[in-house]
């Protein structure tokens, strides 16, 4: 947004310099995981798309599209993975770094609310899903909305810094929020089929990280 004039790095560089960042950070992050996440990977390859619009001067119209096929991917990917059996949500917010899943598939299989429980857990992954499909939708109009002017120029760079500015009060903000509504959704599901309370449902390393915190 600021470097992009011909008197300071022109258009190419600024938004050459501007990529590098998410660029460098997500390749790092995927070595130092040593495995590859597939969000991950999604991410860079996005960055790397915005990148080649602005650098070939591709029209404006592609921009809006990739900005909503990427998290339009990733939702369509959640629900293929969850008819496959491998619902997402779980892995994200019941498991064992989270939740004391142990104790609570004993109560759950105490009181013979497990298939209760497994459909909640589903329709949870539909709703994270959900927030993919808002991001796509929001990610669309924001581009279309801000991202006018020709790509190749400063007022594009512009632009586009403007709405990656603007997608953290508009988009990243509210699918926070519904992530908190997902996981309160689990734990009161969790709650009402087991009598667990939510200080029994965490997980101890967790319990034992937040009492660290507090002293």
């Amino acid at each position: 947004m600021k470097f992009s004039d011909p008197d300071k790095l022109g258009a190419t560089w600024g938004l050459i310099v501007a990529l590098s960042f998410p660029i460098i950070y997500g390749v790092w992050e995927l070595i130092a995981n040593k495995k590859t996440n597939w969000i991950a990977v999604l991410g860079v390859v996005s960055v790397l798309l915005t990148g080649g619009i602005g650098l070939l001067q591709i029209d404006t119209k592609w921009l809006a599209i990739k900005e909503a096929a990427i998290p339009a991917i990733i939702g369509i990917g959640i629900l293929i993975a969850s008819k496959m059996g491998f619902p997402i949500v779980r892995k994200l917010l019941f498991n064992p770094a989270v939740m004391d899943t142990e104790k609570i598939s004993q109560a759950l299989k105490a009181s013979g609310n497990e298939d209760k429980f497994e459909n909640k857990l589903d329709k949870a992954n539909y709703f994270f899903a959900g927030t993919f499909a808002f991001s796509s939708v929001m990610n669309f109009v924001l581009a279309k909305w801000l991202v006018t002017s020709d790509s190749g120029t400063p007022a594009f760079n512009e632009e586009l810094g403007k709405m990656t500015l603007l997608s953290y009060p508009m988009i990243a903000i509210p699918s926070m929020i519904m992530m908190v509504g997902i996981f309160f959704y689990i734990w009161r599901t969790a709650n009402r089929l087991t009598g667990l309370t939510l200080d029994e449902m965490i997980a101890t390393d967790q319990k034992d990280e937040n009492r660290t915190d507090d002293k």
